[in-house]
């Protein structure tokens, strides 16, 4: 029989910041044609559920309420769960009333 213990690596995740549970209506491209729900969201980046499939290493145009378009890299796709990077970073206060959104 063989029998080990161990001891989980305390790592801060990959994360640059910590996300927020939000659910948001967004649109995807340019011109704002496809809809889409934010999940969650940080300053770096967010988790979309789309109603179509998008493409890991692609580019999008993220309109997110009241903040505008914002450029964004698809960094994983599965079917219709996508993550994506924000090419410039959220300012500190659009974070928070995107937040602020949701209470």
């Amino acid at each position: 029989m063989f029998a080990a213990e161990f001891e989980p690596a305390d790592t801060n995740g990959r994360r640059r910041s910590a996300r927020a549970p939000v659910s948001l209506d967004a649109r995807i491209g340019k011109a704002g044609r496809t809809l889409c729900k934010v999940v969650d969201i940080s300053i770096h980046g967010a988790r979309l559920h789309t109603y179509s499939a998008l493409k890991k290493d692609s580019t999008i145009w993220l309109t997110l309420p009241g903040a505008g378009s914002i450029a964004a890299d698809v960094k994983w796709a599965d079917d219709f769960t996508a993550g994506c990077q924000f090419k410039q970073p959220l300012e500190l206060d659009v974070f928070e009333k995107l937040v602020e959104l949701n209470r």
